[in-house]
């Protein structure tokens, strides 16, 4: 073959050679599995033909290395098929490489008579194999890669002026299965020198992300293939997620999916773990920094989990690590008491040192001590009672009653936090030992009827149990049952019994016996019945129970009975006639059964508020804020300091300017309606303004305001215990309106106010009327509105009121309560409640409400009046709830726990829920007549 001599060229080439020899340095996700360059003496890759194609020429570069290159230049003959084949390469795993070829080429129009057989491109092959044992050439095994074409060729005038004109080519192939591949170069007519040929494959390189290594990982063998790779954390770190990259096929890491997080102890610090340094810590596996330890805390070890308080601080058990070491507090301040006969209040201010907490309560321990030596003190036992609780107090005031008389009590009051129990120190503490004053007896237990006879019944009972003094007299009330004491005898003695004599045959007597001591009288019994025999001889007997004796005897018996019957009846009649005409001279037989005087019965109005209402001077009232309107002037709040009396809170009404005659006797007359009443669970008047302008009616102050806003906003608060108690508060005073003959006829949550003590007092007498001696009497409305969901059916259709009208809105109450202040019947309108109510269904009950309360109430939405319970009943049954706790755990619907075992734990959505499941199944029920049937 005629060639074209390289030995011109050479130069150039040794100026090539130097430019590519002159840096070596390969991006870290390229792995090179063959360099030309870098061999060591021959390349030694077979050429076919073995004589005149590809020649291996050897150069020096500037550094005087040998750079072996192939070069061939056969442009003179057509039809060229020079082949160069490399050695055997192996894949190392890859499934695509790729190979890199520097050359030169000249151009075939610089080279005189070579226009038919000169070409400026070459082919590229490769061909699969598991070992390197071929040892020639056979072209049929080899699959074409690409052709190669220059970019730029290089002329006889390049040579001259020794311009390099090196062309580079990257191409790829894959993907590859076997061990290893052969390249191989075609050459077909052109005058070309391979200056370097390198072969790699890429890789993802070891890396560090989000705390989790990532090994090298070779590429997939495709372009566009994504291969995932699973990390692993670094030392001292533990898996939040499972953390993952994928290697892309250009050797790039992409899309890190999750982390890593350093151990406890351990923060980030350059891609790694690293210790705690002393003085700070890290309590768990989170991505903060570790943070310096809180005040009065320290640590002295590396890698610290939590810091050790210092000496006298403190950690609860649910503080968290974060949180600085706090000590218990020191003792409350100001300790005050006041002695009341058998009662204490104590009242405090709050430590100086809180000890760095907030949850600050109060404990009260009671001892009783001996006289004269106080160093000899007991517990007090569980006769006393604290209000409103004994320990865990957040208020500073606390109420003791049931204390004996004339006795030594030290009282200590704890200030606790949550550490106390971690130091408990007497320094947490402060007394004050008060003795307590005379008081009346406690009320006797037990009546016996030692013998009784048709005219008589002789009486024994019991000292009590608390006498609190000598007991100078015991003082027996008795009447007729029929009588429901409206008319009653008194009968004194100092003994602890007595006959009653006078007393008519077959004729059933209740009897109450109260005892007296210096300091006044105790509180009645409770009733005990007997009933006198109609035979002549006696019947002995405890009494303990109702006891009526019935005897057959002839006809002439049965008509003396009917005779003595009818003279019963008339005896009472004139009883009680001459019981209201000649009041004065009977007062000792209305003695403790006061009756209601209805206001609007006077000529002249200012009469009743002169003789029920106290008239206090404007000068010792104080008005400090406005916190309401109502129907009259504005509700304040303010202080009243009356001369020789302590400052207290109390609430004003005021009469708005320019009233009519008619507005300030309908305002004064619910000051004359209140002034009648004197009863724990009926609010309090203080006095009347009536003598200079605004006139106002001054009341205690209670300071939770309405129940039904109370409730609302402290929904879920409080315990069954809690809110039986509530209702039976108001059960009370609502018993002893009805005692006195008076109906409230707007009994509702909203008309209940509490005070800071949880107590319940029944309020707002402006809608209220009287009831005549008739029990069955009922009245209408003076005109306004009826609150149609509180007031029983008998009262809206007739406009009748009494107080079995008022146990039907008590029985609203109750559902008020135990829901928490929810509207009755929800968003139904009040010709849809009407009709329901005539239908017979009524309210189910609310969520927790247990069986027996929610019994209670249909007992109190009994259609007919005479079913409904009285409201002693009412008391008694929520006394006997009160004490049987057990009694209150049955519930008959959804509740609380329900949402709660299911994920659902925050009140407010659990309420929210509740309340919509609740006012759905009544629509529902309401559609499908199926709601709660009495």
């Amino acid at each position: 073959m005629a060639g074209v001599p390289f030995c011109a060229l050479l130069p150039l080439l040794v100026g090539v050679c130097g430019a590519v020899t002159g840096s070596r340095v390969y991006p870290a996700n390229e792995v090179t599995l063959l360099d030309s360059r870098s061999v060591q003496g021959e390349l030694g890759w077979i050429a076919s033909p073995l004589e005149g194609g590809w020649e291996e020429v050897s150069i020096m570069d500037e550094k005087n290395t040998p750079i072996r290159t192939y070069q061939v230049c056969n442009v003179m003959e057509p039809s060229q098929n020079n082949w160069l084949r490399t050695d055997w390469i192996p894949r190392e795993g890859a499934q695509r490489v790729y190979i890199e070829i520097k050359f030169t080429l000249r151009d075939c129009n610089s080279l005189p008579g070579v226009m038919g057989t000169c070409k400026e491109t070459f082919n590229l092959y490769y061909y699969e194999s598991n070992n390197d044992k071929e040892r020639f050439i056979r072209e049929s095994q080899f699959a074409k890669i690409d052709t190669i074409a220059a970019d730029e060729s290089f002329t006889q005038v390049d040579i001259g002026d020794r311009i390099m004109k090196l062309n580079t080519e990257i191409r790829d192939v894959g993907p590859l299965s076997k061990k290893g591949f052969y390249l191989a170069f075609q050459d077909v007519g052109a005058c070309i020198a391979l200056v370097s040929v390198r072969v790699f494959y890429k890789k993802c390189p070891l890396t560090v992300r989000n705390l989790a290594q990532f090994p090298d990982t070779i590429t997939g063998a495709d372009t566009s293939s994504l291969v995932e790779v699973r990390g692993s954390c670094v030392n001292n770190s533990e898996e939040k997620d499972v953390p993952k990259m994928y290697c892309g096929a250009d050797g790039e890491w992409l899309v890190p999916i999750g982390n890593c997080l350093c151990n406890a102890g351990y923060e980030e610090r350059n891609g790694e773990c690293q210790a705690c340094k002393i003085g700070y810590y890290k309590a768990l596996s989170t991505d903060v920094a570790c943070a310096k330890c809180p005040p009065h805390s320290y640590s002295i070890w590396e890698g610290s989990t939590s810091c050790t308080c210092d000496r006298g601080f403190f950690r609860a058990e649910n503080d968290a690590a974060s949180m600085p070491c706090t000590r218990p507090p020191s003792a409350p301040q100001n300790l005050i008491s006041n002695v009341n006969e058998t009662s204490v209040n104590l009242e405090w201010s709050p430590p100086q040192n809180r000890g760095g907490r907030e949850d600050i309560s109060y404990n009260v321990v009671c001892k009783r001590c001996g006289a004269g030596d106080l160093s000899r003190c007991r517990s007090c036992g569980s006769g006393v009672h604290f209000s409103p609780q004994q320990n865990g107090l957040k208020t500073t005031k606390v109420s003791i009653t049931d204390l004996l008389a004339h006795t030594n009590y030290t009282f200590e009051v704890w200030a606790v936090n949550g550490v106390s129990k971690q130091n408990p120190s007497q320094d947490q503490a402060v007394s004050v030992t008060v003795t307590t004053n005379q008081a009346a007896p406690s009320p006797i237990a037990l009546i016996q009827a030692k013998e009784i006879t048709r005219h008589s019944v002789a009486l024994a009972w019991l000292e009590p149990d608390r006498p609190n003094g000598v007991i100078l007299e015991y003082e027996v009330k008795y009447y007729e049952k029929d009588q429901n004491e409206r008319s009653y005898r008194i009968v004194k003695t100092a003994s602890r019994n007595t006959d009653i004599k006078g007393l008519n045959p077959l004729t059933s007597y209740v009897f109450h016996v109260r005892a007296r001591t210096a300091a006044g009288y105790g509180d009645f019994s409770g009733p005990f019945e007997f009933t006198t025999n109609t035979v002549p001889s006696p019947i002995i007997g405890d009494g303990t129970n109702p006891t009526v004796l019935l005897v057959s005897v002839a006809g002439s018996v049965v008509l003396v009975v009917i005779l003595i019957a009818a003279f019963v009846i008339s005896r009472r009649r004139s009883k009680y006639s001459k019981a209201k005409q000649e009041a004065d001279e009977e007062k000792h037989l209305n003695q403790g059964v006061r009756t209601y005087v209805d206001p609007f019965t006077y000529e002249d109005p200012n009469q009743a508020v002169r003789e029920f209402a106290k008239e206090i001077d404007a000068s010792c009232i104080k008005i400090e804020k406005v916190i309401g309107v109502g129907e009259f002037g504005e509700v304040c709040s303010g202080r009243l300091k009356v001369p020789g009396k302590r400052e207290i809170c109390v609430a004003i009404k005021t009469l708005k300017a320019g009233y009519t005659d008619k507005q300030r006797r309908d305002f004064l007359s619910e000051a004359s309606i209140m002034g009648q009443f004197d009863h724990p669970n009926i609010i309090h008047l203080e006095g009347v303004v009536t003598k200079c302008k605004p006139v106002m009616i001054i009341t205690e102050y209670m300071e939770n305001g309405s129940l039904d806003a109370f409730l609302r906003k402290n929904d879920g608060r409080f315990t069954v215990i809690q809110l039986v108690g509530m209702l039976r508060g108001i059960g009370s005073g609502m018993k002893y309106l009805s005692d006195m003959s008076y109906v409230h006829r707007d009994l509702a949550a909203r008309n209940i106010l509490v005070n800071s003590n949880l107590v319940c007092k029944v309020s707002d007498f402006g809608m209220s009327r009287v009831l005549e001696d008739d029990p069955e009497a009922a009245y209408t409305t003076r005109g306004g509105k009826i609150p149609i969901r509180w007031t029983a059916p008998e009262a809206i259709a007739y406009r009748k009121f009494t107080s079995a009208s008022d146990v039907w809105s008590y029985g609203i109450v109750m559902w008020e309560v135990m829901s928490y202040g929810e509207r009755p019947y929800w968003d139904m309108s009040n010709q849809d409640v009407i009709k329901a109510i005539e239908e017979g269904y009524r309210l189910p009950p609310p969520m927790d409400c247990p069986i027996a309360l929610h019994q209670l109430m249909l007992d109190c939405w009994q259609k007919e009046r005479s079913d409904r319970p009285k409201f002693g009943q009412i008391v008694n049954m929520l006394d006997k709830l009160i004490r049987n706790p057990n009694s209150l755990k049955r519930t008959g619907s959804e509740s609380s726990s329900d949402l709660a075992r299911i994920g659902i734990t925050a009140i407010v959505h659990q309420n929210k829920i509740l309340s919509n499941v609740q006012a759905m199944r009544t629509q529902m029920q309401q559609m499908h007549g199926r709601m709660v049937p009495v």
